[in-house]
């Protein structure tokens, strides 16, 4: 062989192992890494008797392929475990009555152990779930296996799995601790919700310019937030997992707003009322078409009490979207009222009369003046405005003495109050 023909094939030797290697690079790869999976070890499984606490620590830095291994293993443990249990319960159905008793109570024990490790495959299932694995089947396999199973037809032998249950650290006495857990937890919110409800009502009082009802609606916001947060934690304490029902309730909330427009307008409307504050507890409003004081305020209504007595609750919508008439939203207010004379009475005489009226009332204001005048010439009486100044709350009191009083100086004075009259002419027409 020549140098050249060597040098030749040595060329096709190389550019053949290039093709080679390009065309079977991403196989080889791929087959490593199966090679690599199909070694890989599950970590946490050495100690199926590790605290959760610690369990969860170590599963934080693995990826969602290093908790796929994690889970597979423990499923394996997992089931192992169910496996004998089914074996010692096999056992005690054909075993005599003494014998029962015993297997009977190690099925508790086992099951008691087998919880655990259910509550620590549970814990490896929720790390991959939250790094996008799939976890379908292990949930299934869970929930499958979880509960106790009884048989009824035996009494003896429930009662001694009831009883074994419930002394059990995994049974019984677990869910003891976490509803006693539960209920101090929960009280201890409603506790802390009346004594922060307490403190922001006083810290509100030094807020000056916000209406009673917004102060209303900070302190009840607040007694609900916390009671509601620690509502949500005791929860926690029963084992119930607050993500997914944190992630419902959001959803839940996104459908029933969107299906309760109406009373997203009266919460809406409610807020602007709060913030613009055209009315407060305690002010005689025209509001919806409704007179009355106001009584009470939530986000999507507000409470009237009519002057005769009646409670009526007006949606917030119907508010905001309407005229408000607030008749004790200033400090003073003016009271309009008309008298009428005789065209045969003198109207000087009048006059004085209605202007010692009102400067000898208490509750009428200096400042402004009262206002006194001629206001028009009716069909049977000259007329006169009398508009006194007043502090609102005096304005009814004003309103009915004043009248009364001028009933009775006209009358002593002489000065009549006409009534509607009618002058009739009849005209005789001479007949043929």
């Amino acid at each position: 062989m020549t140098i050249r023909q060597f040098l030749k094939s040595r060329r096709i030797f190389l550019t053949l192992l290039i093709i080679g290697t390009i065309i079977l690079g991403p196989f080889s790869s791929v087959l490593a890494q199966d090679n690599k999976r199909a070694k890989a070890v599950p970590l946490t499984t050495k100690n199926p008797s590790i605290a959760i606490e610690e369990l969860d620590f170590r599963l934080k830095p693995l990826t969602k392929d290093d908790l796929l291994v994690e889970a597979n293993g423990w499923l394996e443990v997992l089931k192992d475990h169910v496996g004998k249990v089914s074996e010692v319960q096999i056992w005690a159905l054909r075993a005599t009555d003494d014998k029962k008793t015993k297997l009977l109570e190690s099925v508790t024990k086992l099951k008691e152990q087998q919880t655990a490790l259910s509550d620590r495959f549970r814990v490896v299932v929720e790390a991959l779930k939250s790094k996008g694995g799939k976890v379908e089947d292990y949930e299934s396999y869970l929930k499958a296996i979880s509960g106790v199973e009884v048989d009824v037809s035996d009494a003896s032998a429930t009662w001694t799995m009831v009883t074994g249950w419930l002394t059990s650290s995994e049974g019984g006495i677990r869910w003891a601790k976490r509803f006693s857990l539960f209920l101090f937890i929960v009280l201890v919110s409603w506790a802390l919700a009346t004594l922060l409800g307490k403190a922001a009502q006083k810290a509100v009082v030094k807020i000056h310019s916000a209406s009673e009802l917004l102060k209303d609606f900070i302190v009840n916001v607040t007694r609900k937030i916390v009671f509601v947060i620690g509502f949500v934690v005791a929860l926690s304490m029963l084992g119930i997992n607050i993500g997914p029902l944190l992630a419902a309730i959001g959803a839940a909330g996104f459908i029933v707003g969107f299906a309760l427009q109406g009373t997203l307008s009266n919460f809406a409307a409610g807020i602007m009322i709060l913030v613009y504050r055209p009315y407060d507890v305690g002010d005689l409003v025209d509001i919806g078409g409704t007179l009355g004081k106001v009584e009470a305020m939530t986000i999507v209504s507000t409470t009237l009490r009519k002057v005769d007595n009646q409670k009526v609750i007006v949606p917030n919508n119907m508010i905001w979207g309407d005229i408000i008439t607030n008749a004790t939203g200033t400090s003073k207010r003016r009271v309009d009222m008309v008298f009428g004379i005789g065209y045969s009475d003198d109207i000087a005489k009048a006059q004085k009369i209605l202007e010692e009226i009102l400067e000898n009332h208490q509750a009428v204001l200096k400042d402004p003046p009262p206002v006194v005048k001629v206001h028009e010439l009716g069909d049977s009486s000259v007329n006169f405005v009398v508009r006194p100044w007043v502090e609102t709350e005096n304005y009814w009191d004003v309103y009915w003495d004043v009248t009364r009083t001028v009933k009775e100086r006209f009358d002593a004075e002489g000065v009549s109050i006409p009534f509607p009259q009618r002058d009739v002419h009849i005209h005789n027409v001479a007949t043929t």
